[in-house]
This record gives C-alpha cells, structure tokens and sequence, in this order.
C-alpha cells in the first residue's frame, strides 16, 4: 500500500485525506440522520396528550427541546401557543430552518469531496503524463523505465480519485435524500401541532 501511495506521487496525500475525511462524515450523519433520533415515534402524541390533560408545562417544553430535533420544532410552537395562529407557524418555521441546516451539516462537504477528487485524480494523470513526455525528450522512447513512473503516476492518482469519489457521491445522494425524507416527516407533525393549537376552544384567531 505504501509502495502504491508513493508511486502516485504527492497528489495522493490531499486525496487520502479527502477519503479520511468523507469517511468521517459519512459515519457521523448516519449516526445523527437515525430516524428515531431526529423524529420519535409517537412524540407529537405524547406533547397533545400533556396539552390537553393540562399538564403541559415549561419543564415539559424545555424537556422537549432538548429530546430531538422534532422536540425543538414542537417545543417552539407550544411555547407561544397561547399566541394566534401566524406568531405559532412562524416560531415554527424560523426554527424548522435551523433545524434543517443542522441536518445537513457537513453535506456540502462531503459533496465538495466527492467533485474535487476526480479532479485531483485529473491532475495527477496531466502530471504523470508531463513526466512521461519529460522522459520521452530526454531518453527517447526506447527506455521502458524512464517513462515507467510518469504512467504509474498517472495510472494511480485517477484510480485514487475515482475510489474516493464514487462512494462520496453514492452517500451523498443518499443522505440528502434521508435528510428531505426526515424534513417532510417534521413539516407534517409541526403542521398538525399548529392547526390543533389554532383549533382550540377560547383562542384568539
């Protein structure tokens, strides 16, 4: 493995972290992306249920606030439920955008990744070739050792690139997808939360 990474010269370094790197990603969004993580079953239930016995109080509130990124958007429509019906959709949607900016952290990177390693890879296949080219002008093509390197340079920075890059993007496309799939899910709860509270008896329209 050492003998390969140094025949690829010294694009293989940026390449090998940007593989570090994604892997590092790939396994913490996995972990935080987890479907019972981000929205519990049955916790918007369980949030009505203490509405409406009156048990609701700012213990519960802040208790749900700190359970889940569904707990923080329900959190913050009953925190003002005794306000109208925009003041609740709006605090629900102001935090639903950061809470969906904290579901796609690091995305961008991983996406970034996955487009500059092929050009890394690129790179480093114009490079060797350079060498070979160099080796050509100086030894002639008789020398199958001279213009051995280069091609082994070329060779192995765009296998590299490519091994780091097409797995990037599979979880890419992935984890975006999970990401709108978990969106939809805390849009709907959130949207049943603010037309229960809009819909109980005494409230201001």
């Amino acid at each position: 493995m050492l003998e390969l990474i140094q025949a690829g010269g010294w694009l293989m370094l940026p390449i090998i972290l940007c593989s570090v790197i994604a892997v590092g990603i790939i396994a913490e969004r996995l972990w935080t992306l987890r479907r019972n993580r981000v929205t519990p079953p049955h916790l918007a239930a369980e949030a009505w249920r203490w509405l409406q016995k009156g048990e609701l109080s700012d213990d519960h509130v802040k208790a749900l606030r700190n359970n889940s990124p569904l707990g923080r958007i329900l959190a913050a429509g009953l925190a003002n439920r005794h306000g109208d019906r925009n003041l609740i959709k709006d605090t629900v949607e102001d935090v639903g955008r950061h809470v969906v900016h904290e579901l796609e952290r690091y995305l961008n990177t991983l996406g970034t990744i996955a487009a500059i390693t092929p050009l890394l890879g690129l790179l480093g296949t114009v490079i060797g070739m350079v060498r070979v080219f160099t080796a050509i002008t100086a030894h002639g093509v008789g020398d199958p050792g001279a213009l051995a390197g280069g091609i082994s340079e070329a060779l192995l920075t765009t296998a590299a690139g490519l091994t780091v890059a097409i797995p990037s993007l599979i979880a890419y496309r992935y984890l975006r997808g999970k990401v709108d799939e978990l969106v939809v899910d805390m849009e709907q709860e959130a949207m049943k939360l603010v037309d229960a509270l809009s819909g109980q008896p005494g409230r201001r329209a």
